[in-house]
C-alpha cells in the first residue's frame, strides 16, 4: 500500500492533482479541503494517501492531514459510502463539523453536502456515533470530551438550539463535570 507521497505538484484539476515521487507521475484525488491547501504547481508537497484496489482500476487520495485520513477511512467503512461520496463529505465540511453533526445528531448539516440524501446522512450518523464524536471534546475545547456530549444533550434536551448549547459549552472552564458544567451553561444562556 502506499501510505504517503512526498513529491513536486506538477498538476492541479480540482479533485484531482498529479505529484511526481522520483520520476513517477501519482494521479492522487483530494477532497477540496486539502485541495485548497496546496502550494502552487513545481511546488513540495507532502500527502498521507489511502489506496482502494478495485478490479477495474486503483485509486488513490490523497489527505492534507492524518485526522482527514482517518475520518475518510471511518466514511468508507459505511455500507453504501463509497470513496466518491466520503470525499465529497470531507470537501463539503471540515473534519471537525463532521464530528460535531454525529456527536449532536444532525442530519440537516449532512443533507447539505450534494449527494447526501435524507437517509445516507441518518446511516452516517447512526454509525458514525462514538467513532468521531470524542473529536468534539478538542474542537470545543474547554470541559472534558466526554463530559461536553453529555451537557450538550442535556441542554438540547431542555429546549435551547444547538447554536446556543455549543455557544454555552465554549464558556465552561477545562474539566468541568457534567453536572456542574450543566448548571454554569444554564446560567451562561440566562444572562445570554
Amino acid at each position: 500500500m502506499i501510505g504517503r507521497l512526498t513529491g513536486t505538484l506538477l498538476e492541479k484539476n480540482p479533485p484531482q492533482i498529479l505529484i511526481d515521487c522520483h520520476g513517477v507521475g501519482y494521479e492522487v484525488d483530494v477532497p477540496m479541503s486539502t485541495f485548497y491547501n496546496l502550494p502552487q504547481a513545481g511546488a513540495q508537497v507532502v500527502l498521507h494517501t489511502h489506496m482502494i484496489v478495485r478490479e477495474d482500476a486503483h485509486l488513490l487520495f490523497g489527505f492534507g492531514s492524518l485526522e482527514e485520513r482517518a475520518t475518510f477511512r471511518q466514511l468508507i467503512k459505511i455500507s453504501g459510502v463509497g470513496a466518491r461520496t466520503a470525499l465529497s463529505i470531507l470537501s463539503g465540511m471540515s473534519v471537525a463539523d463532521l464530528a460535531q453533526a454525529v456527536t449532536l445528531q444532525e442530519a440537516g448539516r449532512l443533507v447539505k453536502v450534494p449527494g447526501i440524501g435524507k437517509k445516507t446522512a441518518e446511516r452516517l450518523l447512526l454509525e458514525l456515533k462514538g467513532k468521531l464524536g470524542a473529536e468534539l471534546g478538542h474542537a470545543a475545547g474547554h470541559a472534558a470530551p466526554d463530559a461536553n456530549s453529555d451537557i450538550l444533550h442535556a441542554l438540547i434536551a431542555l429546549g435551547y438550539s444547538d447554536k446556543e448549547a455549543l455557544a454555552a459549552l465554549k464558556t465552561l472552564p477545562a474539566g468541568v463535570g457534567v453536572s456542574e458544567g450543566i448548571k454554569l451553561a444554564l446560567k451562561a444562556l440566562a444572562k445570554g
